[in-house]
């Protein structure tokens, strides 16, 4: 049974930037009359009958295929690089080389051989060799075609070498039941080489094996009409980097193989269609080896309509997988491997229309002045690395049209990026499809009269991937403006993957009807909703951060119309302004698993006629409670550090992924979340300081695999603080040391991942550090910290921090080995030093100074007792409160004490008690002075 494939377009498949771009028979120059016979010094360039001597062609002269050419026995065809041979048209035009005889053909990058018809696809008969290898139809055997006989007993036969060879225009028909192919193999042997192919808008198939051993690398196939890969008769060479694209209707499949199993392989294949279709037929006993196989945009992965099955067709290392939902892209072949063969595009303004495929050119910077419409029936590709540079204004966007096609081909290290040229709000990315919509079928849009929605859910507009949207949202009208990214009845045929939308004046991506699906969506600072949808859009948005620090945004997310009940999975929303997470007009509503949200005044608004009910979470009614918390995500910025990663300003970014040093001389900002990346090492020389922006969404985080490198000094320490005194995030640590937490577990705040199994890891080195202002409210139950060391190994340096003025706890440790010398607290409304999570590390010379009431405790203590060590602990306070709160069953070894004015010094609310705090090697006893400690706040004389 053929089972269908998601189309998801990309992930590996464009890993390079394409500078080329695939043309079809309307973009090819008119061929040039054919130079009468004798021409060039006497030489006939009609070729024609039976070549039975050596023959040198010359490649500045055009040759004329005129009938059948067949290249004798003992013969050899030499063809130079550059040489072009047109052939008349009908099916009996074609060029043959037939047992014993040989052909060199000699192109190369830069001169290809070129074989075409004088007229359209399908009006010749293409290139046929015929040799001595084994084949399962026996010896001497007759082709069907012409007569010709090929089949014999030596494997390793040579019919001569092809270098750089363009075919294109092949397919005509033989009989009712048969075409010629672009490239025919008839039981070649190994000893030929065939590197370096393309064949091109061909009828039938690209290239058909019948037996033999030949080995064929890097060809390139476009819009084959039946097979652009076939082969038949025990074929069982091998097929090195293979490259398959389709625009076209009704092509049969990227492959088709019939007959025995000689197991031939496959390296490097990678097939893509914009039109659906079938990417793999193995019919009979048919089967093969695949390494490395990447298949996008296919209505069907397989079908294995003989007696084969997925165990003969070996794909990495496993049975081909026949699921709804398999994915295969593990092939890095891409178009850019076969850019002699494909015409390249220039200039820089984009036409009002385009209306035959076009691939732009990622050298050029490109330009949009009106609107751009990618027409029915052709496709804008763009690699890689292109830049499109808008006009602003209303009239300035891009739309692909129904039955349009686009294709980004981003990369992570390389995205597309579209913004206006003055920081302009303009029109952004636009696409119609004809899946199905409320709004009923071919319906108009709010801009430009364009026309969407139809019948073909499982239609595709495409391939986006990488692609960065910056400055959107234009006045449409009154009520209406741009987004970033449209999507107008879009069908799951289209893959969108990876897209950030930055700093739009309406909504980041808004989905209209239609079942497209989205993975890893990036939103930030969009003045409307981040995300938004309605007239029934049923699809899926999986991976997506949204984060706003800009005043009087909408929503994180907006729903209206109908509910289709889309699915949103890992989904983390960060405010640092308050404001509302998630608002379900009318009868909307959705499912949503794994969901953080941090940093909002409201979480949920229901003024419509659904309610939480409507809008699950995680298995549950959404809480509209006032205390509700989500923090179930663990999408974080880091996922994407190809949109925002980078220092380019004085402003940190929101990825730091390769080793980074900042300059004591500049003052860095923090405006959002800053995340260092797992390989990366952020640098921080002495006197270096960081002023960040308050609110919950901003703080300096280290992920797991990350390093910081604080290298402050007692005569210039480094120092983190906000930039109006109210509290922000702190800095954060995640580690991979043990917590009882578990491995890879959720922390509290924006998605951060911590906890494994390395005790004696490390994440950096911290010295001489002054934290000021901490404390920014996560969640109704949680506060950022100081310093929160998340499962934090002992082989992270620790050495003489400060956390004055904080909202929340000055260190917290959730478990984990590190340790931790001079430490300093001042004035932390919450908890000078917390522990959890079987922190079992030790903390040395530490000074607590409290002036102000309400403080919760100078040490608190809780989860299991994991017995860390402290030594030399001082805490005073001219306000009372309390000094060491033990809950639960935590505990601890203190090594010189000194409690000053507490009125209470401990307290153990949980299963602990005295016996599980030791102090000088005695269980804590409340009618005890404690003044054994020797640190003193004159140790700290180093803060400013």
């Amino acid at each position: 049974m053929m089972k269908k494939l998601i189309k998801f377009l990309g992930l590996a498949l464009f890993a390079g930037a394409l500078f080329v771009g695939c043309s079809s028979d309307d973009n090819d120059p008119a061929p040039t009359p054919n130079p009468p016979p004798g021409g060039g010094g006497g030489e006939d360039t009609t070729l024609s009958g039976t070549i039975e001597e050596d023959r040198q062609l010359d490649a500045s002269q055009q040759y004329t295929i005129d009938g059948s050419v067949l290249v004798a026995s003992g013969v050899t065809l030499t063809i130079p690089a550059g040489t072009e041979i047109v052939s008349n048209t009908g099916s009996d035009n074609y060029l043959a080389v037939l047992q014993g005889g040989n052909i060199d053909i000699q192109g190369t990058e830069a001169n290809p051989v070129v074989m075409r018809s004088n007229g359209t696809a399908g009006t010749w008969g293409g290139l046929l060799l015929c040799g001595n290898a084994t084949t399962t139809a026996g010896e001497n055997v007759t082709a069907e075609v012409g007569g010709l006989v090929y089949g014999g007993s030596d494997d390793a036969d040579s019919s001569g070498n092809i270098d750089y060879l363009i075919i294109r225009d092949a397919g005509a028909v033989i009989s009712g039941d048969s075409q010629f192919n672009g490239l025919s193999l008839y039981a070649v042997g190994s000893g030929t080489t065939i590197d370096n192919v393309a064949i091109i808008n061909g009828t039938d198939d690209g290239i058909e094996f019948f037996g033999g051993t030949v080995n064929v690398s890097n060809i390139y196939l476009e819009n084959n009409l039946d097979d652009a890969i076939d082969w038949t008769e025990g074929w069982n060479g091998t097929l090195s980097t293979a490259y398959v694209i389709n625009t076209v209707e009704n092509f049969s499949t990227i492959v088709e193989a019939d007959g025995v199993n000689n197991n031939p392989t496959i390296d490097g294949l990678t097939g893509i269609s914009s039109t659906g279709g079938l990417a793999i037929q193995m019919k009979n006993a048919s089967g093969a080896t695949i390494n490395g196989f990447t298949a996008t945009g296919f209505q069907d992965l397989f079908d294995f309509p003989g007696t084969s099955g997925p165990a003969e067709l070996q794909i990495d290392g496993a049975d081909a997988n026949t699921a709804d939902d398999a994915v295969y892209a593990s092939s890095q072949t891409n178009a850019s491997l076969f850019a002699w063969a494909t015409e390249a595009i220039v200039g820089g303004q984009l036409p009002a229309n385009i209306t035959a495929d076009l691939t732009l050119d990622p050298t050029v910077e490109y330009t949009i002045s009106g609107a751009v419409l990618v027409n029915s029936g052709a496709t804008l590709t763009i690699p890689a690395g292109t830049q499109i540079v808008s006009e602003s204004g209303t009239a300035n966007y891009l739309a692909v049209l129904q039955g349009g096609s686009i294709d980004i081909q981003g990369t992570s290290t390389s995205p597309v990026e579209m913004r206006s040229d003055d920081g302009g709000d303009w029109g952004g990315l636009l696409v119609c499809g004809n899946a199905t919509t409320t709004a009923g079928e071919n319906v108009t849009a709010e801009v430009g009269g364009l026309v969407y929605g139809g019948s073909d859910d499982t239609e595709s507009s495409g391939s986006i991937q990488y692609l960065i949207l910056r400055n959107t949202g234009a006045q449409i009208n009154a009520d209406s403006q741009f987004n970033g990214l449209s999507l107008y009845g879009v069908g799951s045929g289209t893959t969108i993957d990876n897209v950030a939308v930055i700093e739009g004046a309406d909504d980041g991506i808004e989905f209209f009807g239609g079942t497209v699906n989205v993975t890893n969506f990036y939103a930030e600072n969009i003045e409307d909703d981040a995300i938004d949808w309605t007239e029934g859009w049923s699809g899926t948005l999986d991976v997506a951060y949204v984060v706003n620090t800009i005043q009087g945004f909408s929503t994180a997310v907006e729903a209206d119309g109908v509910n289709n009940n889309p699915t949103v999975s890992n989904f983390t929303a960060i405010s640092s302004t308050g404001g509302l997470a998630i608002q379900m007009k009318n009868a909307s509503g959705a499912t949503i698993t794994n969901f953080t949200a941090t940093g909002f005044d409201d979480l949920f608004d229901f003024p419509g006629t659904s309610g939480p009910a409507e809008l699950q979470i995680d298995g549950a009614d959404a809480n509209t409670a006032d205390d509700a918390v989500y923090a179930s995500s663990q999408t974080n910025a880091s996922n994407f550090a190809w949109a925002t990663g980078g220092l380019t300003s004085e402003v940190l970014p929101a990825n730091i992924t390769a080793d980074t040093t900042l300059d004591a001389a500049v003052i860095y900002t923090i405006s959002g979340p800053v995340l260092v990346n797992s390989g990366a090492t952020l640098t921080i020389p002495e006197g270096t300081e960081i002023v960040s922006a308050s609110g919950t969404a901003n703080y300096l985080a280290v992920l797991q695999g990350g390093a910081i490198d604080i290298q402050g000094s007692a005569t210039s320490p480094v120092e983190m603080r906000s930039e109006d005194g109210e509290p922000w995030g702190g800095l954060l640590i995640c580690g991979n040391a043990t917590t009882t937490a578990g491995e890879n577990a959720t922390a509290e705040v924006g998605g951060l991942i911590y906890g494994g199994d390395n005790d004696t890891e490390s994440s950096g080195n911290i010295d001489y550090l002054i934290l000021r202002d901490t404390g920014a409210q996560i969640n109704a139950d949680s506060q950022f910290n100081g310093l929160t060391l998340y499962a934090v190994g002992s082989g992270t340096t620790i050495d003489n921090v400060a956390c004055i003025g904080g909202a929340d706890d000055g260190i917290e440790f959730f478990g984990g080995t590190v340790n931790v010398t001079g430490f300093y607290a001042e004035d932390l409304e919450d908890d000078s030093v917390d522990w959890t999570e079987g922190w079992n590390g030790t903390l040395a010379d530490t000074f607590v100074k409290h002036t102000i009431a309400g403080f919760s405790t100078a040490i608190e203590a809780d989860g299991i007792n994991a017995n860390p060590t402290l030594t030399n602990f001082t805490a005073e306070s001219s306000v009372g409160g309390v000094g060491i709160q033990m809950k639960n069953a935590s505990g601890a070894t203190i090594t010189g004490l000194s409690l000053t004015g507490y009125a209470t010094q401990f307290d153990f609310p949980g299963t602990s008690g005295p016996a599980e705090l030791q102090i000088d090697s005695a269980d804590a006893n409340e009618a005890t002075t404690y003044t054994s400690s020797t640190t003193v706040e004159a140790d700290f004389d180093w803060i400013n």
